[in-house]
């Protein structure tokens, strides 16, 4: 073979080459991991448990999951969840029976990374072997695993959430890398404009770190400016550093302009934020949320386009799928805007905090046995299709001794005029008119 057609090693990335090997390596997470703290706990009780670790991007939760199997002699067995499927798990079941039955029997830890995009039969999958002990199950997600993983799994996994790095921590990292000669030295002015740029991210730093020790070294820079760091990674760099906005103060300026109805002001805060590199999605489901809170029932096509626009970027992705958060964002800033369904519903949280459990009236209750009926469940329950007007005026449904609240107090803009006129004709017809919230 010449040396022209001889296969060239890749290099092994930065951010490989700085893993730690040990968790006194590991950087930031000290909530979890330093004395005391329950991960360190779980690592020297020398017993794996199952669990899921929540946090962005870039924080350590492969490299968490990793040192687990080398504390415990574990094998570790890798799962994508973009990439897998059921088949996948099938094979790591039968790796993780082999490794349990064999001469020297071992543990086996199934990472699967990113776990919220596997289905609710893909997550279910893991749930008779996680029962039985065959392996421990780690599940890596950006996502909030009470939307995003089932109740099932979630029962049987502790939850640990993971922060983004702090400042300090991602000085730590650049430091490493430049004691093993990875990266030239850099100028205060660009080592601060990278870690802002990083945001709480150790990949995010290592992987542009190692971009620019490449440009630099091709052109035999001894270090670093802030200058040469703008025009080399030019469009990248703009993001929510400390000279503006941080990210959830865009996000809530977003919000505000909707809820102030005024579309140019969140159409410009959109584009911001998709300009800043924030992830679309986590945009769209904001929108939704702004959907529920701001505008509620005064247009309830609202969550509904809030919906379709989430459901069309996945679809298109980016850009073309933006265009479709930017019709909605313009919608609901127009929209008719109310928020009495979400102030309802928080009073009635507190009312249920504060009171407890009641018990249900008996011509509530359902009866399905003869039992039941004659022990008087349902009795005298009005069936309210068979009233005049479909309506039962005098009806009681809440708890004996509550009388009857007024949580819901509709808005006089969009369709809540129409929907508190209503209110009022049966409130009339039910012998209590006007009256507002009762104590």
């Amino acid at each position: 073979m010449s040396r022209a057609s001889k296969p060239v090693a890749a290099a092994v990335p930065l951010a490989e080459r700085l893993r730690p090997r040990s968790l006194s390596e590991v950087i930031g997470q000290q909530h979890l991991l330093g004395e005391g703290m329950p991960l360190r706990i779980a690592f020297e009780s020398g017993q794996p448990h199952s669990c899921i670790l929540w946090g962005p991007p870039g924080v350590g939760k492969t490299t968490i999951a990793r040192l687990m199997a080398d504390a415990f002699d574990a094998q570790f067995i890798t799962i994508s969840a973009v990439l897998g499927g059921v088949k996948d798990i099938r094979d790591a079941v039968e790796q993780a029976q082999a490794a349990a039955s064999g001469l020297q029997p071992q543990r086996t830890i199934v990472f699967v990374d990113e776990v919220h995009r596997f289905n609710k039969s893909q997550q279910d999958a893991f749930l008779p072997h996680v029962e039985s002990g065959l392996f421990t199950f780690i599940g890596a997600t950006t996502e909030n695993p009470s939307f995003e993983v089932n109740s099932a799994l979630l029962s049987r996994a502790a939850v640990y959430v993971l922060q983004p790095l702090a400042e300090d921590d991602l000085r730590q990292l650049v430091q490493r890398a430049q004691a093993i000669g990875a990266v030239p030295a850099l100028e205060d002015a660009a080592l601060q404009r990278l870690l802002a740029y990083a945001d709480g991210d150790a990949r995010r730093l290592l992987n542009t770190l190692e971009t620019l020790a490449v440009a630099a070294g091709a052109q035999s820079l001894a270090g670093i400016t802030d200058a040469w760091l703008l025009k080399v990674l030019g469009e990248r760099m703009r993001r929510y550093d400390k000279g503006g906005e941080q990210f959830y103060d865009t996000i809530s300026a977003l919000h505000k302009s909707v809820r102030g109805s005024d579309p140019d002001a969140a159409l410009y805060w959109l584009v911001r934020m998709l300009d800043g590199g924030a992830d679309p999605r986590y945009i769209a489901r904001r929108l939704i949320r702004m959907a529920a809170e701001d505008i509620g029932l005064a247009d309830p096509r609202a969550l509904r386009l809030a919906l379709d626009a989430a459901e069309v970027y996945e679809r298109l992705g980016s850009p073309e799928g933006e265009l479709a958060l930017a019709e909605c964002v313009v919608y609901l800033a127009v929209a008719a805007k109310s928020n009495a369904v979400y102030t309802a519903y928080k009073q009635v949280r507190a009312l249920v905090g504060r009171e407890g459990t009641r018990p249900v009236p008996m011509h509530l209750r359902n009866a399905p046995t003869q039992l039941m009926k004659d022990l008087d469940y349902g009795k005298g329950y009005r069936y309210a299709h068979d009233e005049p007007g479909g309506f039962a005026a005098g009806e009681n449904y809440f708890p004996e001794g509550m009388g009857s609240p007024r949580f819901y107090q509709p808005v006089e803009r969009g369709l809540e005029l129409r929907i508190a006129e209503k209110l009022r004709q049966l409130r009339e017809r039910d012998g209590s008119p006007g009256q507002g919230k009762d104590e």
